[in-house]
């Protein structure tokens, strides 16, 4: 199969791609994403020699690439979005661009060529905060807070609209809390992760009682390669672990692997509409096609502080840009010789 990855170079993105390549020798995955803070290569380092994988950097938003890219396509998973809150509050207007304006263009190439699934990739966001003792299925009402959440919801909305009104193969998920190695720093985890190595604040917003579903991006990812096998178009899937853990206990748990003080821990002025809950009912995935989550949240957040304790010089790059430098060198050349298969109509 020929899969084309939208945000291939990002945190969750990044992760599938390489499932796909170990866990399908036939396939072959384009990565299509536009590297912007968020996106780096060096979380595919060890894929880009695969003769199975492609690299195109470019934007969901440009119908004409997007067109060619589609029709050498056989499916889609679409990771690509703008997907920090706390960016969209001081900012929305990207994340309109490209998590509805971009997702609309996708759409409109999908419809136009014989796909065999189009994967939407959302967020347990869209429902908004749920009360204590009580689970969201996918029947839920969309009731977003912020404009990254708004957004994302006006995104879903399109994909069932083609789904139904063209017949698009799509179907939509909603996964809780990621977490795992390659996740951008500004993100909770690695952000307090890394604050405490160098033994800064930990900041939590409010009492940081917020409740949030904690998924390893492991399991999200094989969810999501099952789901391209075997879900149904015009369907929603809810993603999680169905284990609730607040913000507060998962930087007390991360100060204990650290061996850090837990005065650390800093509570700062909450931001403006912080949802206080999230939390799915997976039954859906659970029953059918036949999922469930496989590493305890102890577990994988062990292993996520091991690795980000490992690699600081990562951390450092990101925060510093330098994965740009790495692009120029290993991707100049791939993207040159992409422009001309293009126009030639063929295919690497």
């Amino acid at each position: 199969m020929r899969i084309l990855v939208t945000g291939g170079a990002g945190f969750i993105g990044s992760h599938f791609v390489r499932l796909l390549l170990a866990s399908h020798p036939d396939c072959q995955v384009t990565n299509l994403d536009k590297l912007t803070y968020a996106g780096n290569l060096e979380n595919l380092a060890d894929c880009a020699e695969d003769p199975r994988y492609r690299f195109v950097k470019g934007d969901i938003c440009d119908a004409e690439l997007v067109r060619g890219l589609m029709g050498e396509s056989d499916a889609v998973v679409h990771f690509a979005a703008e997907s920090h809150v706390d960016r969209s509050i001081v900012d929305s207007a990207p994340f309109f661009e490209t998590n509805v304006r971009g997702t609309f263009t996708l759409l409109e190439a999908a419809r136009q060529v014989p796909l065999q699934r189009f994967v939407h990739v959302s967020t347990d966001e869209v429902y908004g905060p749920i009360p204590p003792g009580r689970w969201v299925n996918e029947a839920g009402a969309l009731l977003p807070s912020s404009p990254y959440s708004a957004a994302k919801a006006a995104s879903d909305m399109l994909v069932l609209a083609y789904a139904r009104t063209y017949g698009v193969p799509a179907l939509i998920t909603r996964a809780g809390n990621n977490y795992g190695p390659f996740q951008f720093p500004e993100k909770f985890i690695p952000l307090i992760v890394s604050n405490a190595l160098e033994d800064r604040p930990l900041p939590l917003y409010g009492d940081g009682l917020q409740v949030r579903d904690w998924l390893h991006v492991e399991d999200h990812c094989r969810a999501l390669d099952l789901l391209l096998e075997r879900g149904e178009r015009g369907e929603i899937y809810n993603i999680g672990t169905g284990r609730e853990h607040t913000n507060l206990e998962v930087a007390r748990a991360v100060l204990d692997l650290l061996g850090k003080p837990q005065s650390l821990i800093t509570f700062v002025e909450d931001r403006p509409a912080h949802d206080r809950r999230y939390a799915l009912d997976c039954a859906k995935l659970n029953s059918s096609p036949g999922w469930r989550a496989a590493i305890e949240f102890a577990d994988g957040l062990r292993r996520t502080v091991e690795w980000y304790a490992g690699h600081p010089e990562w951390v450092g790059r990101v925060r510093h840009g330098a994965y740009r430098e790495y692009y120029e060198r290993h991707y100049v050349r791939r993207e040159e010789t992409l422009a001309a298969m293009l126009r030639g109509g063929g295919r690497s």
